[in-house]
């Protein structure tokens, strides 16, 4: 798992895909991180937890976190985020 993770949502989704990918039980994760269960699907949906709830999980999940600079969104990350510019659009160039 490569992303960049700038949101909590996309952190909720970036976790929630390597779930399921791995086709790891919610159940099982919160059972070996020592939470309930909804504290896993709030993180998921991008919600607030805490700190120490998403360092079990991702513990739970055999996952880490490192930091780095954040520096500026690629275009793809932009429009992924905002939806890309409608060619009938005012604001649009002209081609």
């Amino acid at each position: 798992m490569k992303d960049v993770i700038r949101l909590p949502s996309d952190l909720g989704r970036a976790i929630m895909l390597e779930r399921k990918a791995r086709k790891m039980k919610a159940t099982d994760i919160a059972l070996r991180a020592g939470r309930a269960r909804d504290v896993l699907y709030r993180l998921e949906q991008g919600e607030d937890v805490t700190v120490s709830s998403l360092m079990a999980i991702l513990g739970a999940m055999g996952l880490s976190i490192r930091l780095e600079r954040a520096g500026m969104p690629t275009l793809e990350e932009v429009q992924r985020r905002f939806g890309s510019v409608d060619e009938d659009d005012d604001d649009a160039a002209p081609p």
